[in-house]
């Protein structure tokens, strides 16, 4: 008998453990899913591919990705986010179009994932994920409509941050005994200082063609100057003394650069740094991979990295993807797993190592990381001062930044005066913001 009671607690006994190990894995109901997404041919999200299948070999959940060239992206999910039932379960975006997204009620709030115990995974410490980035990418409702705040809810998780960070070509810095600049006064003197040094050479790649390029660089040097494009009661003052001073060093960058410098858009800026052609390079951390790379990069190995220039505070860019759920997804619980999966302390680091931009702090200061990318921990202090109001998200942004670009593509090619120019910029912004009804409640 004895025995017999030995056997049945022993069956039991395994039973139990069977269901226990069952219920210890989060990811065993949704074993055998398939997950669609959406995500950009970009050098993050390249990354991202080489790592997904240790996301199925870990949780038997099948990933499919519709990669697509952002422009297209942004085009086929307009179309599907507005279907009552969409193919994806798991998109990529910019911040422009959380703000799109979030209004027009196409993306899920997260909280109530992060609320269900068999759903969030209690490590994922999301207070090591880059704050700017988190307010930027991520919230809605909050200060300004698109900030952090007491009214703001979590609906994205960024994934692929990016900020601007100083190249310099080490080489020429050593030959000249060049100190690297660490205040905009150091670095707008470096810029016109290298092509008398180095006759051919330019002082600064710089964006500055006409339209949201001339904007996107005058933005870049707007926040760390002092500015902003309103003040708190939506009043543009673009055009303040902070304003002028932007614009001021951004034509300083473009007459000091190489040939051709006032009509650079992104490409041609990041080819005249890669071919040699200038000296520094002030934009996107995400370059970092093409200038190491020989097949692209002339410079592999003299290119040296530092913080956005001091001006009267620090305010690098905000700028990458961020990741987040449909309204309209099939698949919403399986698709959190993933995005959970993705931004986690593991998942980031996976994918920076596969030559992706993390978006955790632990991970830009991971010894691992630091030694195959010695870059990183630059690139970590930098995003500590990411500005995630350096651009305002709101609805009208898209015509007020193209006539931004316009007007100072008119300063940089035509000599248009600089205080002239930004008061047209205001005027009309003003035009632009009452007609929206920003100052409705005034």
């Amino acid at each position: 008998m004895l025995s017999v009671l030995k056997k049945v607690a022993g069956a039991t006994l395994g039973v139990a453990l069977m269901a226990t190990t069952a219920m210890a894995d989060p990811y065993a109901a949704y074993k055998d899913t398939t997950l669609v997404v959406n995500f950009p041919a970009h050098p993050h999200y390249d990354a991202v591919m080489r790592i997904l299948p240790e996301f199925t070999k870990e949780t038997g959940i099948e990933v499919e990705v519709d990669q697509l060239p952002y422009l297209k992206m942004r085009e086929r999910q307009t179309l599907e986010l507005a279907q009552d039932e969409g193919d994806y379960d798991l998109i990529a975006y910019v911040v422009f179009s959380k703000a799109d997204y979030v209004f027009a009620d196409q993306l899920e709030n997260l909280a109530r994932y992060f609320m269900n115990p068999k759903l969030a995974n209690p490590n994922y410490d999301s207070g090591d994920l880059i704050d700017g980035y988190v307010y930027n990418i991520g919230f809605a409702g909050g200060q300004k409509g698109y900030l952090e705040g007491k009214t703001g809810s979590l609906f994205g998780i960024p994934y692929g941050s990016e900020t601007s960070v100083l190249g310099y070509r080490k080489d020429i810095f050593e030959k000249h005994g060049l100190k690297v600049p660490e205040t905009y006064d150091e670095m707008l003197e470096l810029a016109c200082k290298i092509p008398e040094l180095e006759p051919g050479m330019g002082g600064v790649a710089s964006r500055a063609a006409s339209g949201h390029h001339a904007s996107h660089a005058f933005l870049l040097h707007l926040a760390p100057l002092g500015g902003r494009v309103f003040d708190d009661a939506w009043n543009p003052i673009v055009n303040n003394e902070a304003g002028v001073k932007a614009a001021e060093a951004l034509k300083k960058i473009v007459d000091c650069g190489p040939e051709g410098a006032s009509s650079f858009g992104f490409g041609e800026a990041l080819g005249s740094f890669l071919n040699g052609d200038t000296a520094m390079f002030l934009d996107t951390t995400v370059v970092a991979g093409q200038i190491n790379d020989p097949n692209k990069s002339k410079v592999v190995g003299k290119v040296g990295w530092a913080m956005h220039p001091m001006g009267v505070r620090r305010g690098s860019q905000t700028g990458g993807f961020g990741i987040g759920i449909p309204k309209n997804a099939e698949n919403k619980e399986a698709a959190f797993l993933l995005m959970q999966w993705l931004t986690s302390k593991k998942g980031d680091k996976l994918v920076a190592m596969a030559g992706g931009n993390p978006s955790r702090f632990s991970t830009h200061a991971d010894s691992e990381v630091n030694a195959k990318f010695p870059h990183m921990a630059t690139f970590g202090e930098a995003l500590k001062h990411a500005d995630p109001d350096w651009r305002p998200i709101i609805p009208v942004w898209g015509k007020i930044n193209a006539d931004l670009g316009t007007t100072l593509s008119k300063v940089l090619t035509e000599d248009l005066d600089i205080k002239t120019a930004l008061d047209g910029v205001a005027e009309r912004t003003t035009g632009v913001m009452e007609e929206a009804g920003y100052y409705t409640w005034k």
